[in-house]
């Protein structure tokens, strides 16, 4: 062992609530964006901006600005999606739960909630390629935050349990 290691002077790990701040910040982030070059190369009908057309006035929200602030707030509302699947879901290490998470949350925004965003059709009237295109997006970004929650939840598990002995 290295002089730092019997020194205890290795970095400490993230403790779990900001690993899991983390994972749904840099989640909702990095999937909207994705969500946005999908729309931007017409794979869906639907842009981050639908999430500020029926809250603020305005024609900027259809800009580039909109665009932003959107997928800042999708940011922002993944990280509760995050703290969510680890509070119910985090024991289970496969990643088919954060597959069906990520389809549970599909169905969540396009049959429940769909009625609060006018930029939403209804399911019915969706192209196939937008949902597709959509359920494939809600199916990566579940099994992202569900496999980087487990993952960690999994280790630090392991680790207390070596640390123990």
């Amino acid at each position: 062992m290295t002089k730092e290691h019997e020194l205890g002077n290795y970095p400490k790990p993230m403790p779990m609530p900001i690993m899991v701040f983390w994972t749904g910040l840099f989640g909702g982030l990095f999937w909207s964006t994705i969500g946005f070059m999908a729309y931007y190369f017409h794979f869906t009908e639907i842009r981050p901006n639908v999430l500020l057309e029926p809250w603020l006035l305005g024609k900027w929200k259809f800009g580039w600005q909109g665009t932003l602030v959107s997928i800042l707030i999708l940011g922002i509302l993944s990280i509760a999606v995050a703290f969510l699947y680890y509070a119910l879901l985090k024991k289970y290490s496969s990643w088919w739960f954060g597959l069906g998470y990520g389809i549970l949350l599909f169905l969540i925004v396009f049959f429940l909630i769909n009625p609060l965003f006018p930029g939403i059709k209804p399911i019915a009237d969706l192209s196939r390629n937008t949902i597709i295109s959509s359920v494939c997006l809600f199916s990566i970004y579940g099994i992202f935050i569900g496999y980087s929650i487990s993952y960690e939840y999994q280790n630090k598990k392991m680790e207390e349990k070596e640390a123990a002995t």
